[in-house]
């Protein structure tokens, strides 16, 4: 695990945190009853039971370890401040040539739903955002291709 810290808004801390907790009191001790159910009904060796309960005991492991990592370097995103320039938690409203307005929040990569207009401020765009005001052109250079976009806003 790398010592970066895991940008989060208050709202993404908690929907982790809420998953974690699931994991930890739901999912891990109904796998672990699975496990057990599977051992009761015979030779383990050709289990598809078993087998499946173990696969999903190492996903539900391994993602509890994720999040505590995730978790236990938060740093919280505080909301922009009008007249600064772009940063993790800003709203910015783009123009890319040719095309309408679009409205993106850039968030840290854990947080990152771009279908839902939250872009990871490690994304070409996002990257290419940072430091930059209303007003400003920016290009993205992306696998596709390098793309320009105007600030039109802000927030």
């Amino acid at each position: 695990m790398s010592d970066k810290p895991t940008y989060l808004t208050v709202a993404g801390k908690e929907k982790l945190q809420a998953e974690l907790d699931f994991l930890r009191t739901v999912r891990r001790p109904a796998v672990a009853q699975q496990i057990h159910d599977a051992k009761e009904g015979g030779d383990i060796m050709e289990n598809a039971g078993y087998d499946e309960a173990k696969n999903e005991q190492a996903f539900v492991e391994g993602r509890i370890m994720t999040l505590e990592g995730l978790l236990a370097k938060v740093e919280l995103i505080e909301n922009h401040r009008p007249g600064t320039a772009i940063s993790i938690g800003s709203t910015v409203v783009v123009l890319e040539q040719g095309n309408s307005a679009e409205t993106f929040r850039i968030v840290g990569s854990a947080e990152a739903d771009p279908l839902n207009g939250c872009i990871s401020d490690e994304s070409p765009l996002g990257r290419s955002l940072l430091g930059h005001h209303a007003g400003d052109m920016v290009t993205v250079h992306a696998p596709n291709g390098a793309t320009r976009f105007e600030i039109l806003d802000v927030n």
